[in-house]
């Protein structure tokens, strides 16, 4: 049975919610179509910019006072920006909704855009951490080394050029044209009235008069770049490396394969990857599959840490078990443990309202059809082994695969990489 309630206002913004009788808490998310592939070259990382400067204060609210409030209230508030929307959440006691949804509509559609400049050197600081953390910086790299110019090929958090001369001006202006009711959804779980929570946010956005306009349309990706290669030289002990290809979109059918395709491949503790790796031959710490999936493409990849010794031979382990599960060599057991893996995390998930929230949140942002949980744990069981090694084919073969990497030597990588594509190396040549 579906639990929630949707209302869409005359504004155009939609309203879901879900009622959880067993708790007192109420997790509140202002979910915003406006991420990093929606902004021009000159504007890269101005989403996550004014993610930033929403907590400076508002029109009805300092930024201490802001921080003041959530610390009264024993309440959380925090945010997020990804490459297809930014998020604005809170989780408070269920008796001080009204008091947090005030103050949230307050930050997301009434922004001052105060202390922008001491804020711009935070960020900057924060790209300059995020440049010092190979493991996070060659997840950027494997992006631009997939999507090339296009905008899902670029960071998130912006660059420090276009962050230290952004002006006031254009930040507002982005603003306007992307938080706008219609391109925003608020999305709540918890011990809460569907009813209640329509009418705390008329309140809370009386004074708000922007037009009625529809969500931001986005332009598709048509094509995927031909596979690339990137390399950021570091004086590290380890090569941080990502190999991988463009994915599948959230809204495939076969999301539900590519799941577990990324249990079975390095997404647990029981996982080729892990064990292969890491467990038999110790030669990494850290090894994972990942997987993004966006409206009209996405991203799967293999990342893992190892010293130079260990580096060539650890992506020709990848390599050849991904070969394996695409040869068809998927062991009944393990399709089992994974399903049990991934309908394990999703019922647990469920125990948090702030799970519980974003799932609403992101299903209705994103335009993807929001499945019962009888429908996913359906769906989930209804995948054979045949649909994963097919996935794993079509996905991941050699030729398709792109590379990145942040460690102390250029050659070392490439001859690494020569053994699993030849092809990116004459390519980048």
């Amino acid at each position: 049975m579906q639990n929630y309630v949707l209302t869409e206002l005359d504004s155009g913004e939609r309203v879901i919610s879900e009622r959880v009788d067993a708790v007192r808490s109420v997790a509140l998310g202002f979910w915003i179509g406006a991420g990093s592939r929606d902004e021009r070259v000159d504007r890269a990382g101005v989403s996550h910019f004014i993610e930033h400067l929403l907590f400076k204060g508002s029109a009805s609210y300092s930024a201490q006072q802001i921080a003041e409030i959530f610390d009264g209230l024993g309440g959380e508030l925090n945010a997020a920006t990804s490459r297809e929307h930014t998020v604005v959440y809170a989780r408070v006691p269920d008796s001080h909704l009204e008091e947090a949804l005030d103050v949230v509509a307050d930050m997301v559609f009434s922004p001052t855009f105060n202390e922008l400049d001491a804020e711009r050197e935070v960020v900057l600081e924060e790209i300059a951490m995020y440049e010092d953390t190979p493991q996070e910086l060659v997840h950027d790299l494997f992006s631009e080394a997939v999507f090339g110019g296009h905008p899902l090929g670029r960071p998130v958090i912006g660059t420090a050029g276009v962050i230290s001369t952004i002006g006031r001006r254009s930040i507002s202006g982005y603003h306007r044209t992307m938080y706008r009711p219609g391109n925003i959804v608020v999305a709540a779980a918890g011990n809460l009235e569907h009813e209640r929570l329509l009418g705390l946010l008329d309140q809370a956005q009386r004074r708000e008069e922007a037009p009625a306009r529809g969500a931001h349309v986005r332009r598709p990706l048509v094509k995927a770049p031909p596979p690339g290669l990137r390399f950021q030289r570091k004086e590290t002990e380890q090569y941080n490396v990502c190999i991988g290809a463009p994915g599948i979109s959230r809204s495939d059918r076969r999301r539900f394969a590519a799941s577990l395709l990324d249990s079975i491949l390095g997404g647990s503790a029981s996982s080729r990857l892990f064990q292969e790796i890491r467990e038999k031959r110790g030669m990494a710490y850290a090894v994972y599959t990942f997987a993004s999936q966006y409206t009209d493409t996405g991203l799967v990849g293999v990342y893992l840490g190892t010293r130079e010794d260990n580096l060539a031979a650890c992506l020709e382990i990848a390599a050849e078990q991904i070969a394996d599960v695409a040869a068809g060599n998927v062991k009944p057991d393990e399709l089992a443990r994974a399903k049990e893996n991934l309908k394990g995390r999703i019922m647990l998930s469920m125990e948090s309202t702030s799970n519980r929230m974003s799932r609403l949140g992101k299903s209705l942002i994103s335009d993807t059809e929001l499945l019962s949980f009888e429908r996913i744990i359906a769906e989930i069981e209804a995948v054979e082994a045949d649909a994963l090694s097919e996935l794993a084919a079509l996905l991941l073969p050699p030729e398709r695969v792109s590379a990145a990497a942040v460690g102390p030597s250029e050659e070392r990588f490439h001859e690494a990489v020569a053994r699993i594509n030849p092809a990116l190396l004459a390519r980048a040549a």
